[in-house]
């Protein structure tokens, strides 16, 4: 059927013409030594969730690159950074306003020429705010409340949008810069060999090129509220889902976590208040999680999404306090422990894509796929017809003149 997808036919996949990984295994074990070496760049990495990747990863000797808008809490974090056991040292911080090209591009530059390696291996799209006005109140300042736009003195101002600036123009930036400067890293990646096993002949190390995106709960279910942040955020995760169709072409692979709600600056007190009682995420966890993606050098293509602990039992979600968590006990006492066997607060999302795509999808990938073969072919062609001119015909008869004149 040309025209429509097939839903019985699996010859619809092009999840192995995309390089997407098998489904995450969240519960096996991980080993942080691939940290050890990295060049990692973060956005926002001053406070909330960048700034706990970047204690976590420098423990590990990754080289943490850090821009954000707080100066001060940049520095004091790198200070802290420089001193943990374990630590490169190679640590900087320098001022980025994601949401100012030039800020982003500097950033960037400033990150190949610091790092140890002149490469970036991770990017970490972290920066983030989220709304902060009276939306139930009505007060105005807010998207949802627009207010004298029916003035006929002066011309309405723009609904504010500094929240979709951050969380998605920004992330935009961020993306745009890491397609170019991850593929020059000096190291070939993983995704390459998997074409071409010889890839790796010239000398070049085998080293990772990984772009993390940070979406959110909010990119996956409606936030009443939080209007701007929920629509920045699920652009966040239509970049995920449509960038890691391509972004392997490059030797790229593309990651996402959505957390739930944390107790990080980024998360209002009126939405904490909210939450009292109730199960949030927990930072470990969301630390947890990125770095299973990030030492994993095998994921690709997969979203996590980090929520409260909580285990299925009789097909119900039941919460898990901290200390049965701690035990690390399934089921409920009476025998039934659901379809997990422990406590969990990570899951996979948006696993699926690209196991039934329509034919656009399909053939556009299909066609990516046979260009980059091509060209591959074209490379190849124009070393061995190189090869022929220094030292095939062309340059058999310069040495055969050279050897004449020497006898000469």
């Amino acid at each position: 059927m040309e025209n429509s997808m097939v839903t019985d036919d699996l010859s619809w996949s092009i999840v192995n013409t995309i390089k997407q990984s098998p489904p995450v295994d969240v519960k096996a074990p991980y080993d942080t030594k691939s940290l050890a070496g990295k060049t990692i760049l973060i956005t926002g990495g001053a406070s909330g969730f960048g700034a706990a990747f970047a204690r976590k990863w420098a423990e590990h000797g990754s080289h943490i690159i850090i821009g954000d808008v707080n100066d001060s809490a940049g520095e004091d974090l790198i200070a802290e950074l420089r001193s943990l056991p374990g630590s490169s040292k190679h640590h900087y911080y320098q001022h980025c306003d994601v949401t100012k090209w030039e800020d982003q591009v500097s950033l960037f530059k400033m990150a190949a020429r610091a790092s140890p390696t002149r490469g970036i291996d991770a990017v970490v799209a972290s920066a983030g705010i989220s709304e902060h006005g009276d939306v139930a109140s009505g007060a105005p300042g807010v998207f949802d409340n627009p207010s004298d736009l029916d003035s006929d003195s002066l011309p309405p101002p723009p609904p504010p949008l500094n929240v979709l600036n951050v969380n998605l123009t920004g992330v935009m930036y961020t993306t745009h810069l890491a397609l170019f400067w991850l593929p020059r890293n000096g190291g070939v990646s993983r995704l390459d060999l998997q074409d071409d096993t010889t890839a790796a002949d010239d000398g070049r190390p085998i080293r990772d090129r990984h772009l993390l995106l940070v979406s959110s709960i909010a990119g996956l279910a409606p936030l009443p509220g939080q209007t701007e942040y929920t629509a920045s955020k699920h652009g966040v995760l239509g970049l995920f889902r449509s960038l890691r169709a391509t972004s392997w072409t490059k030797g790229i692979r593309c990651n996402v976590l959505c957390p739930y709600f944390v107790d990080t600056p980024i998360v209002p007190w009126r939405a904490l208040a909210l939450l009292a009682g109730g199960p949030k995420a927990d930072i470990e966890d969301v630390v947890d999680a990125a770095t299973r993606l990030m030492v994993d050098e095998e994921v690709v293509g997969r979203g996590l999404l980090i929520g409260g602990r909580q285990r299925v039992v009789g097909g119900k979600l039941v919460v898990v306090d901290d200390a049965e968590y701690a035990e690390g006990e399934g089921g409920d006492g009476n025998g039934n422990k659901g379809i997990r066997n422990s406590p969990s607060a990570v899951w996979e999302v948006h696993a699926h894509d690209y196991e039934m795509v329509e034919v656009f999808v399909y053939r556009f990938v299909k066609v990516l796929n046979m260009v980059r073969t091509v060209r591959g072919w074209v490379e190849t062609l124009k070393d061995l017809w190189a090869i022929y001119l220094s030292r095939g015909r062309g340059g058999g008869r310069a040495a055969k003149a050279k050897a004449k004149n020497a006898v000469l």
